[in-house]
């Protein structure tokens, strides 16, 4: 196997901070020392630069059946966009098809990424239909496929949604089997009646999407999984996090000593609801599950990855093109739901989270790769620069400034929700498990490099 050596940067963990060689060998990281003399059949000068541990999105869907059509990134172009921006790990969402087995589903997905995937993945299982065959396969999910980690609708009512009983049972059952329960929350019911209203009333542009589904959908739903998840003892991650309300929730819970395990996104921490009123169809571009927020839920957001309320940063990288958006044109219900990211998050998390003074550089490492890591059983083999770790490294380069455009993005995706935004700091070159991924914007490994990582049971420590 090939060696590297990489020369004169500083590595940034979760925990450290420190100017150090790190050689390369066996896809694995086999020393950090002060200066390392080892012969490499390559050397990268890292000088100027931070050596951050590869990005790890738990939260993506690539090529994601969805309200009649296929979200546009597969897993070949999605995962080599984010290669891109520095994120080498994802864990995807293989969602259940109601009236089929969670093994099929697995199956399905994996023919989707084996073969196809740039970078490293994952997968969590989403339960649409917990019944007691489905019953009878969480202990094969867990310890045959290696996927801890079982999603839960309580939005989208008539194809994903369960009811409660359904998402208690299975709570229980994966307290059994080491397993952890990652819940979509929000109040589906109170969701459909809002949107049958303003649809009623002639009221079919992307601004009603947001106004059906305001903070006290998404936290009501909060508190009662997090009530829920208590009673049955089993371990909680609510995704995509976007209002104060909500968070208000997971705090009251820590007053019980209860721990919920909390996720935002990117776009929730940086865009907000006025993207819905503008002009025209527009808005459709971020029309999302849950929606974009007010200026104030920024705020709290950012307050709360400070405060340890929120231990991950994602994306739900869930692209359509425009042409598929025009779906819903005459109707905002039938707007395919999601926007691209994946490509941008570590870079803007960089530049609006450390640049701008709002996180350190520790919490950038942990809120991208370190946390994720340690909830989902990749760690640490993932999420750290380490010894014994698989060698996936970001060379940053924090002076160096870009644009972000759909003009020059890897995405395959016709548009940016962060057209024009100017960033500070850009991935120079991406390391996934010790093979230059991306050098300076060139590709260097192709489709089908990337391999499944099957995950241990859930680990309470973190």
């Amino acid at each position: 196997m090939s060696s590297l050596l990489i020369r004169n940067g500083t590595i940034v963990t979760a925990t450290d901070h420190y100017r150090a060689d790190v050689y390369i060998k066996d896809e694995k990281v086999t020393a950090i020392a002060e200066t390392l003399d080892e012969g490499a059949d390559r050397t990268i000068d890292a000088g100027g630069c931070y050596l951050f541990p590869g990005g790890i999105d738990a939260h993506t869907h690539m090529e994601l059946p969805f309200m009649g059509t296929f979200a546009s990134d597969t897993f070949h172009t999605g995962t080599l966009a984010g290669l891109h921006g520095g994120t080498t790990t994802i864990v995807d969402f293989a969602i259940q098809t109601q009236g089929e087995s969670l093994e099929s589903t697995i199956q399905d997905w994996h023919s989707k990424a084996d073969g196809h995937a740039v970078g490293d993945y994952a997968f969590h299982c989403a339960v649409t239909d917990f019944n007691e065959e489905t019953r009878k396969e969480i202990p094969r999910i867990i310890n045959h496929h290696g996927i801890n980690s079982f999603k839960t609708f309580m939005a989208y009512k008539g194809f994903l949604m369960i009811d409660d009983r359904q998402m208690f049972e299975l709570m229980k059952e994966l307290v059994k089997h080491g397993g952890i329960i990652t819940t979509h929350a929000e109040n589906g019911d109170m969701v459909d009646y809002l949107v049958q209203k303003f649809l009623a009333e002639g009221k079919t542009g992307p601004r009603y999407h947001a106004l059906s589904r305001p903070p006290i959908c998404e936290a009501e739903a909060s508190g009662r999984v997090i009530d829920l998840a208590h009673q049955a003892q089993c371990p909680l991650y609510i995704v995509h996090m976007t209002c104060e309300e909500s968070l208000a929730r997971v705090r009251t819970a820590t007053l019980r000593n209860q721990k919920v395990h909390a996720e935002t996104c990117l776009q929730y921490l940086l865009l907000d609801e006025s993207l819905y009123f503008q002009d025209g169809f527009e808005g459709a571009k971020v029309v999302m599950s849950p929606p974009l927020r007010k200026p104030k839920d920024q705020e709290a957001l950012w307050a709360a990855i400070n405060q340890n309320l929120i231990q991950h940063v994602a994306t739900d990288h869930c692209p359509f093109c425009l042409n598929q958006k025009e779906m819903g044109i005459d109707d905002f219900s039938k707007i395919p739901n999601g926007a691209p990211g994946i490509e941008h998050r570590v870079e803007l998390m960089y530049s609006e989270g450390v640049h701008q003074g709002r996180i350190s550089l520790n919490k950038f490492v942990d809120i991208t790769s370190t946390g994720a890591a340690k909830i989902f059983g990749l760690f640490p083999r993932k999420g750290t620069i380490a010894v014994g770790s698989d060698a996936d490294i970001i060379v940053f380069d924090p002076e160096a400034e870009h644009t972000i455009t759909a003009d020059t993005h890897h995405m395959k995706v016709d548009y940016s929700i962060y057209e024009g935004w100017e960033v500070q700091g850009k991935c120079r070159t991406t390391i996934l498990r010790g093979t230059v991924a991306v050098d300076e914007g060139i590709a260097c490994i192709g489709e089908g490099f990337g391999k499944y990582l099957p995950r241990k049971p859930f680990n309470p420590r973190y």
